[in-house]
This record gives structure tokens, sequence and C-alpha cells, in this order.
């Protein structure tokens, strides 16, 4: 697997300081060159579309939500600040994706729901993308995709986000 050049040099350089941790440098940064390509990837498929990772999520989960969502909701469900929701919404709305609308049964809150647009480019955009999602993981069996899922989970452990979540 490649590693990306920046990440390459520090394990050069821990190879040629003769560190012990080594191993671990060069799979540490193996998941990160891995998770890069794998959002660049993410990026350039949803690009064309004018969406990014965050609009797609929005768009996923408004879609078949016919009633819509409140923005505290969406905000909740994406795991973003409300900031960064109505900065979000702000653009899908702009770009003709969703539309906020006031709550039929309280007019003090707002509901997001999605246009026309929005639902035509879900509809085109969702299966194929976990249809792509799905081929990342092609060449690994049911037992490998345990395994893994079981490993990466004991790394998430070790990091501050997680100690950070648990002490919450």
């Amino acid at each position: 697997m490649n590693i990306e050049a920046k990440h390459r040099a520090l394990v050069d350089e821990a190879a040629r300081q003769g560190r012990k941790d080594g191993q671990d440098i060069a799979l540490c940064f193996q998941i990160l060159s891995l998770a890069d390509a794998i959002d660049r990837d993410c990026a350039s498929r949803l690009a064309p579309w004018h969406l990014s990772e965050s609009r797609f999520v929005l768009l996923f989960l408004l879609h078949g939500q016919p009633e819509g969502l409140s923005p505290h909701e969406l905000a909740e469900r994406a795991g973003v600040t409300r900031a960064t929701i109505t900065g979000l919404l702000d653009g899908m709305e702009r770009d003709g994706f969703l539309r906020r609308q006031g709550d039929p049964q309280d007019r003090r809150k707002l509901r997001v729901r999605l246009t026309a647009k929005g639902c035509e480019t879900g509809a085109a955009l969702f299966d194929g993308h976990m249809r792509w999602i799905a081929s990342l993981l092609a060449g690994l069996g049911t037992d490998d995709r345990r395994e893994l899922g079981r490993l990466l989970g004991m790394v998430w452990q070790n990091t501050d986000q997680a100690t950070e979540k648990d002490r919450t």
C-alpha cells in the first residue's frame, strides 16, 4: 500500500533511527493514507453533483422523510454543530436541493424538506454510492470484514476522541 510522501519521510526516518515502534508508525500512516484516499475518491464522485460529503449526508438523512426534519434533528443525526448545519442548509437551499418551511404544528419551528431536485439527486446517487463503498471491501470475506472492524475498533479505543466520549 502506498503511504503519502509526508508520512513516508517519517517512516523512513524512524527506520533510519532504528526505532522499535517503526512498524506501529508505518501502520498508523497506512491508515491515514487510506482514509485520505477514500476521502479524495468520495469528493471526486460527489463533485459532479455539487455535493460535499457533508451535503451528501444531509441529502441521505432527508431522503424518505416527506415531513422533513428540523435543523436541530439534522445537526444531531449528522454529528455537526448547529452553526455548521446552518451553513450547510444555506448552501443546499441556495443550490435548490432543499427548502426550509415553517412547521404546520408550531410556527416557531422549521422543517427542512428536499425539493424535487434534491429527491432526484438522491435517487440518482444513493445506490451507486453505496455500491462504491461496498466495493472498497470487495476483496474481504465476511470473517475478514468482522476482524477488520474489530481491529479498527481496538485502535479507535486508543484515540483521544474515544477517551473524550467516555468522559462525557
